[in-house]
């Protein structure tokens, strides 16, 4: 608690692993975690896959310095799926622990949560469930308006349509998205074929 005092959102990323520690041991079948801006616009398609363990997919689109739009494929935790008798969660808590502990220095938010999935994931190629996604700011304003090099980027670098998303609420107020653009974007995502090109 010490070290995670001025990062909330580190906190929060090993919270919710002790917690779904806590409810495999109370003899839970499968557990899932989905953060509470995660919308499952597409339940009928949102299947879970049949494996140990399941994280998010992350295609992040944004600008660098230079105004040149860049493409980040990595893992997210805003949804995580994990099975009864699982090896991965226990570890990545374990993990996750172990570098707080070690860590001196500044720590970024994404530190044991994206970040260090992504690590995992780059060595030892996790299950991912691809339709579990997330959406940068960017890809969220091209979206509302129905195009754009973001959005285009977005549908190129997935490798399939997204059923439920992450939706970066954290980021929204920050990149001038207002409540009414996000409720635009829920009606958008439930009523219309956004991801194929036309």
């Amino acid at each position: 608690m010490q070290k995670t005092a001025q990062q909330r959102v580190i906190a929060t990323d090993l919270a919710r692993l002790h917690a779904l520690q806590a409810a495999l041991r109370q003899d839970y079948q499968t557990v899932i975690w989905c953060d509470a801006d995660f919308l499952i616009f597409n339940p009928i398609e949102f299947v879970l896959p049949d494996v140990a363990y399941a994280l998010g997919r992350e295609v992040w689109i944004q600008a660098d310095s230079k105004n040149k739009l860049r493409v980040y494929r990595k893992i997210h935790n805003a949804f995580m799926m994990f099975r009864k008798g699982n090896t991965f969660l226990d570890f990545y808590a374990e993990s996750a622990e172990r570098l707080l502990r070690l860590n001196t220095g500044q720590m970024p938010p994404q530190f044991i949560g994206p970040k260090l999935l992504t690590a995992i994931h780059n060595i030892a190629i996790c299950p991912v469930m691809e339709t579990a996604g997330m959406l940068s700011p960017m890809v969220i304003k091209d979206m509302i308006r129905g195009h754009g090099h973001a959005l285009d980027r977005f549908r190129k670098n997935s490798s399939t349509q997204i059923c439920a998303a992450n939706m970066s609420s954290s980021l929204t107020q920050q990149e001038c998205i207002s409540d009414k653009d996000m409720l635009r974007l829920i009606d958008v995502l439930a009523h219309s074929p956004w991801f194929k090109e036309s």
